[in-house]
């Protein structure tokens, strides 16, 4: 028996009309549909009139159901994974299946579309033709400090994600170690409350210590861009 296909399939960060119509299609066809949060991907196969069968697949069960999944697709079913939002394997669980899938000689094809870390790159201003992802930064602050200080010397753009109660201390740790460097921070991308900011890190720092922030992140920044009155 031919083994099955695992679909990476990016669906909508925000807004549900982000979708392609290979997504919907593929969605559609296949056998079961791993997502992130269960709950959350209802909104969005109910939208589009998809019935296929939910599992939930994330960082605490990744490595049982993983293995799960991989029986699965060894017995000729077609899977596809999903995450909350966005393109799957990108700061979250899916890249653990991909690459179990690839190890075990199992066919994973891509299915392009929503990425929040390249939407955040290309609105921010910054310069896009090299640029790093850092993904989420350590919780603790020392660490957090110790990780932005290496890149002191960085000439590429670097994108981060960051979360509502620790977006004024990284800003204000970007502060503290690059000077009042231009940055651009993006909140809610694609949603109904969408925001931009750019300025300087002096001023993106004190802006979320007045303002409560809300939703999730994505800052930028280029180390050697200079400070916002250059």
């Amino acid at each position: 028996m031919p083994t099955g296909t695992l679909h990476v399939v990016a669906t909508p960060i925000g807004n549900l009309k982000d979708i392609t119509f290979r997504a919907v299609e593929t969605l559609k066809g296949v056998d079961l549909i791993a997502a992130e949060d269960t709950r959350h991907t209802k909104i969005l196969t109910a939208h589009y009139g998809i019935t296929t069968p939910l599992t939930s697949y994330f960082e605490h069960n990744q490595v049982t159901k993983g293995e799960h999944l991989i029986g699965l697709l060894k017995g000729g079913k077609n899977i596809a994974l999903v995450s909350d939002a966005g393109t799957p394997g990108i700061s979250d669980p899916g890249a653990h299946i991909i690459g179990l899938a690839v190890k075990n000689g199992i066919n994973v094809v891509g299915i392009p579309g929503p990425s929040a870390v390249i939407l955040g790159l290309v609105v921010s201003g910054m310069p896009t033709d090299r640029f790093v992802f850092e993904g989420f930064l350590p919780n603790k602050s020392a660490a957090r400090r110790k990780r932005l200080s290496e890149f002191k010397d960085e000439k590429r753009t670097i994108v981060l994600y960051e979360s509502p109660h620790r977006i004024s201390k990284t800003l204000s740790d970007i502060l503290e170690i690059f000077g009042d460097i231009r940055v651009s921070v993006m909140r809610e991308l694609t949603k109904k409350f969408e925001e931009v900011l750019r300025c300087g890190a002096a001023e993106a720092a004190a802006h979320f210590e007045t303002t409560k922030p809300r939703g999730e992140f994505i800052v930028a920044f280029n180390p050697k861009e200079g400070a916002r009155d250059a």
